[in-house]
C-alpha cells in the first residue's frame, strides 16, 4: 500500500527540476513580457504604466507593417516550395533506389549547420554569383534579397521535412497499393488517390514546422541580408523577428515598450495562423 505514493513521489522529484526549469525559463518571462508591454520603460525597474499606447505606436510603425507583409509572402512561398520538394525527394528515395540512405543523410545535413553560419556562407555564394553575372548585390535589391533567403530557407529545411514524409511513406499500408493496382491504378492515381490521403498526418506536421519556422526566422535574416536595402527610410528585407529585435533595442524611451507590444502581437499572428493551418490539414486527415 506504500509503493504508490513512492512512486509519486520519485515521479515528482524527477518531473520537477524540469518544470521549474520550464517555468523560469518560458512561462514567466511570457507572461512578464505580456504585462510590459503597457510599460514604457528603459530599466524595468522604473517602468511607467501607458495602457495600449504601445499598441498604438506598434501599429502606426511602418517598419512593422512592411515587415509584416514582407514575412507574410516570405512564408506562403518557402512553406510551398519547402514541402514540395521535400515530399518528391522522400517519394523518390522511398522507391528502393541505390544509395537511397546516403542522399538521405546529404539532404538532411544542412539542417545540423546553425542558421548565422548558413546566412554568411550563403551570403557569399549569392554574391559571387551575382557579380559574374554582372547583377546588383543581394543586399542593394529587395527581390534578390528575398528569393536569396526563401532559397536558403528551403536549402536548410527540406532535408529535415524529408525525412518526416519518408516515415509517412513507409507508414502506408501496402495492402492499399495492391488494392488499387488490383482496380487498375496506374501510379498516378496511386499518388493522389492512396498516398497523398494516407501521408496527410505528415503533411499536418511538415507544414507545421515550416509555417512557424519561417514565421520565426531570424539568424538567417541577420546574417544574409541584415535587413538591407534601405528604402525611404524603411528597411526592406527585414523579417518581424529581426524587426522586433532593432525595435526594442533601438533608442528612445518608448522603443523597449513598442518592441515589447510587437512582439505580443507576432506571437498571436503566429498562433492564429498555425491553429488555422492545423485546423484545415487535421481535417483532411483519414484512418487506415
Amino acid at each position: 500500500m506504500f509503493k504508490k505514493p513512492k512512486r509519486k513521489l520519485y515521479a515528482l522529484i524527477f518531473v520537477l527540476p524540469t518544470f521549474a526549469a520550464f517555468v523560469i525559463g518560458f512561462i514567466y518571462p511570457f507572461f512578464r513580457g505580456i504585462y510590459l508591454s503597457f510599460f514604457q520603460f528603459q530599466i524595468v525597474s522604473k517602468a511607467k504604466f501607458v495602457g495600449f499606447d504601445n499598441y498604438i505606436r506598434a501599429f502606426q510603425d511602418e517598419s512593422f507593417l512592411r515587415s509584416f507583409w514582407f514575412t507574410l509572402g516570405f512564408v506562403v512561398v518557402s512553406v510551398i516550395l519547402i514541402n514540395v520538394i521535400a515530399f518528391f525527394v522522400a517519394y523518390a528515395l522511398t522507391l528502393k533506389i541505390r544509395g537511397s540512405n546516403v542522399f538521405r543523410t546529404v539532404f538532411f545535413m544542412p539542417n545540423l549547420i546553425g542558421g548565422i553560419i548558413l546566412g554568411y556562407i550563403w551570403h557569399q555564394i549569392f554574391d559571387g554569383l551575382l557579380r559574374n553575372l554582372d547583377m546588383p548585390s543581394l543586399v542593394t535589391n529587395e527581390t534578390l534579397g528575398f528569393w536569396g533567403l526563401v532559397i536558403l530557407m528551403c536549402w536548410q529545411q527540406a532535408g529535415y521535412m524529408m525525412i518526416i514524409y519518408i516515415a509517412g511513406f513507409q507508414s502506408v499500408p501496402a495492402d492499399l497499393y495492391e488494392a488499387a493496382k488490383i482496380d487498375g491504378a496506374n501510379k498516378g492515381q496511386l499518388l493522389t488517390n492512396v498516398t497523398l490521403p494516407m501521408m496527410m498526418p505528415s503533411i499536418t506536421i511538415c507544414s507545421f514546422l515550416t509555417l512557424t519556422n519561417s514565421f520565426k526566422l531570424f539568424d538567417q535574416n541577420l546574417a544574409l541580408t541584415g535587413g538591407a536595402p534601405l528604402v525611404d527610410g524603411v528597411w526592406t528585407t527585414r523579417m518581424m523577428a529581426l524587426n522586433i529585435y532593432k525595435t526594442f533595442y533601438g533608442e528612445g524611451k518608448a522603443a523597449k515598450g513598442t518592441g515589447q507590444a510587437e512582439g505580443v502581437i507576432f506571437f498571436l499572428i503566429v498562433v492564429v495562423i498555425s491553429l488555422v493551418q492545423l485546423y484545415l490539414t487535421r481535417r483532411k486527415e483519414v484512418q487506415a
